[in-house]
């Protein structure tokens, strides 16, 4: 049983043509209209496998990335004859978990697919989790083919509070050929589920054709470092304001009041909440650090061509989940700019100079 075979229904009217597997137990069956259906295999008859098989649909997500063909010989085992074709700068391992909404017009009532993204030339056998205190839940495993995605699972939002820390444990290898180790993947992220209901979050991406929340697993051979959030860290961290960074030190030296800006000067970006915010009522810690690190990225990305600028962006005194989130996303979002600690004597505590590069 292969995509393209032409298929019956045993317990029901009806039939089509195979149009892709759910999981080792269920066929999608694409009918006359179209439409996909799951069906469990032990229900389904092949009723036609003289036809070569067509190139593949792509998933209900809508991978815009060239897809390897999933047809073709098989081979003993239920191996392809044609091995995927490699493409240059695939040797670097890069792998995301993503979750894209069946139907963005209607977020507030849409349900949600989830994926594994294979941005390389390896293949990947992997296993994905979800925490139940302190034990985990299998949610699906497999092997996934290069330069690809897999689907993962179907969800609603009545699911979200069993996904809240997933986990994904991965090997990375080719077939029939040499090739380089990679580690072994093991990387558990903590998914936010406020952002399944602000459109914002999901966003363009090079993976499918509609917008998507994209966690980075791996990225060219890095592995992330996703951010755990301590919520009340965060909101005694929110809220200091703004005089948290001009107190004067143990050394008795009173830090000025950061300077506005000015055409020699280094452009400044208070991120406290009260700075960015007429008010934070119905916001929790989480919603308010989003809001802070999409100024973030905003202003990096609004100043990118203005190689040598410097910005200070002032978060708040001491080692902080703010400043931790910076360091993060200046480590893995915005690579090639450097940063360093801001001007005591200028900006006192709780300040970070980048420079765009």
């Amino acid at each position: 049983m292969k995509i393209g075979d032409t298929v019956k229904f045993l317990s029901e009217v009806g039939g089509g043509r195979i149009s892709g597997f759910r999981d080792k137990n269920i066929v999608l069956v694409e009918d006359d209209d179209g439409f996909e259906v799951p069906m469990q295999m032990s229900e389904v008859v092949v009723v036609e496998e003289e036809n070569p098989s067509p190139a593949p649909q792509p998933p209900k997500g809508g991978a815009s990335s060239p897809q390897p063909p999933k047809g073709g010989a098989m081979l003993e085992g239920g191996r392809r004859a044609d091995a995927p074709v490699e493409r240059r700068g695939g040797d670097s391992l890069s792998v995301y978990l993503a979750f894209v909404p069946i139907d963005i017009k209607e977020l507030t009532h849409t349900r949600f697919e989830a994926f594994i993204v294979n941005d390389s030339n390896y293949y990947l056998r992997y296993a994905y989790f979800s925490a139940e205190g302190s034990t985990w839940k299998l949610r699906s495993c497999g092997e996934i083919e290069p330069n690809t995605q897999e689907y993962l699972e179907e969800f609603g939002r009545d699911m979200l509070s069993e996904m809240e820390r997933v986990s994904l444990q991965a090997v990375a290898y080719k077939r029939d050929k040499p090739f380089m180790r990679k580690p072994a993947i093991d990387q558990t992220l903590r998914v936010d589920p406020v952002k399944f209901y602000k459109l914002h979050t999901f966003s363009e991406n090079d993976f499918f054709e509609q917008p998507a929340l994209i966690y980075t697993i791996v990225e060219n051979d890095r592995a992330s470092r996703p951010l755990v959030i301590d919520a009340k860290q965060l909101k005694e961290e929110m809220y200091k304001g703004p005089e948290a960074t001009t107190q004067t030190p143990k050394g008795g030296v009173s830090a000025p009041q950061p300077p506005k800006g000015g055409t020699d000067g280094p452009l400044v970006v208070d991120l406290h909440a009260d700075a960015l915010l007429e008010t934070t009522a119905g916001m929790s810690p989480v919603d308010i650090l989003n809001h802070q690190l999409d100024t973030f990225r905003r202003t990096l990305r609004e100043h990118a061509s203005k190689k040598g600028m410097r910005i200070v962006f002032i978060h708040g005194k001491g080692e902080g989940v703010l400043r931790r989130a910076l360091i993060n996303d200046l480590q893995y979002r915005f690579k090639s700019y450097t940063y360093q600690d801001a001007s005591f004597r200028e900006y006192g505590y709780g300040a970070t100079q980048v420079t765009i590069k």
